[in-house]
Order: structure tokens, then sequence, then C-alpha cells
């Protein structure tokens, strides 16, 4: 597909996600797709969930899916701190089609089957019962939120050192909408006095 926005200078942009969020994932997958039609620097670095909410009262079932949350955030996390970036990138996509895509909640199936797509040692899947990579992912998820504010979580993308919350998006975009929508929240995230947009969510998610 030819890019109708191929003058628009490259930017680098930074993903923070947690890999057990389905709206982080979506926003994942169009920022892949957009990566795949023009030039951009795409990162992924971790914005957990479980530290995020670790001492909020919430409903029982977010409660339960936030404890569950800590395992995945951990590997990604010692994933990234053992082998670079580079393998976070590998690693979040192969857990994601695994949460997300074919709906495996058993993380101790789904993390070795993921390390081992990503080429990682199996080991890392010690992690997900660790707290000692606590510190790390503490420290990635404040810096989110410290780009973002402390009130929101993720994903939260930093575009040409300008962050914002989302975009939240219940499908992926793809090929030219891709490019629009990457185009709009990228003129919005420049504008300083902007701070929210935002509508009701109708649609069911959907990760094709």
């Amino acid at each position: 597909m030819e890019d109708n926005f191929a003058s628009t200078p490259t930017s680098t942009v930074t993903a923070y996600v947690d890999p057990s969020c389905p709206f982080a994932w979506i926003t994942s997958r169009w920022l892949l797709e957009v990566a795949r039609i023009r030039p951009i620097t795409l990162r992924f670095d971790v914005m957990s969930l479980a530290v995020i909410n670790e001492h909020r009262e919430l409903e029982p079932w977010y409660r339960a899916f936030n404890d569950r949350a800590w395992g995945p955030a951990r590997v990604c996390t010692a994933a990234a701190a053992h082998h670079g970036p580079e393998a976070l990138a590998r690693l979040y996509p192969a857990l994601g089609r695994r949460i997300h895509d074919g709906g495996n909640k058993d993380f101790d199936v789904v993390i070795p089957a993921a390390l081992t797509e990503a080429g990682l040692p199996t080991e890392l899947a010690d992690a997900a019962y660790r707290s000692d990579v606590d510190p790390q992912m503490r420290a990635s998820t404040a810096r989110a939120q410290q780009l973002v504010g402390a009130d929101l979580g993720t994903p939260t993308i930093v575009i040409d050192n300008v962050a914002f919350f989302g975009p939240v998006l219940s499908s992926i975009p793809r090929g030219e909408e891709a490019l629009r929508v990457f185009d709009g929240v990228r003129l919005l995230a420049g504008c300083r006095v902007f701070s929210e947009l935002k509508r009701a969510r109708t649609d069911d998610l959907s990760f094709a």
C-alpha cells in the first residue's frame, strides 16, 4: 500500500503497555500497522496495571484481574532488563497473540510458550512469581505516569516526546485508516492546551 503521507517526518514512538491489557494490545497492533506502512521508530516499555491499581479499591473481578497481571508484566520487565528492549519487542507480541487473540489466560502455559517464540530463555518465566524485578517495573510505570499523569494508565503513547493516554480502540485500524488515526492523534498531542477527547464505547473488542 502506498503511503499518502510519505512526506510526513519520521516519528519516534514509545508505547507503554501491560501484556494483560486488551486495550493496550489493540493499540499496539495499530502502531505496528502504522510501522508497516510508514517508517517510524517504535519501541515498547512496561506500564503495569498491577502497580497502578495496587492500593486502589476495585470491584472484585477487576482486583482479580490486576492480581494476575503481575506475572506477565514481571516477565516482560525481566526480559527487557536482561536482554534489552529488542527482547521485549519480540516477547510482548508473542504474549499478546496467546492472551488476547487466542484467549488463553493460563499464564503458566502462555509465558513459557511466548518466551520460546521470542527466542528467550524459558527460565525467565520464573520472574512471574518473583518480586526482585518489581523495582524496575515500578520505575518504568512511574516514568509513564510522570509523562501522562498519575491518574491515567495503559496504553500510554509517547510520540516525538509528547505523551498521552490512548487512543483506546475497540478494533485495529488498518491501512490508510491507521495512518489517519496516527496523524490525528499526533496533531492533537502536539497541541499543548488539548487534554481530552472521549465517547462511549459501543462495539465489542475485536483483535482481528
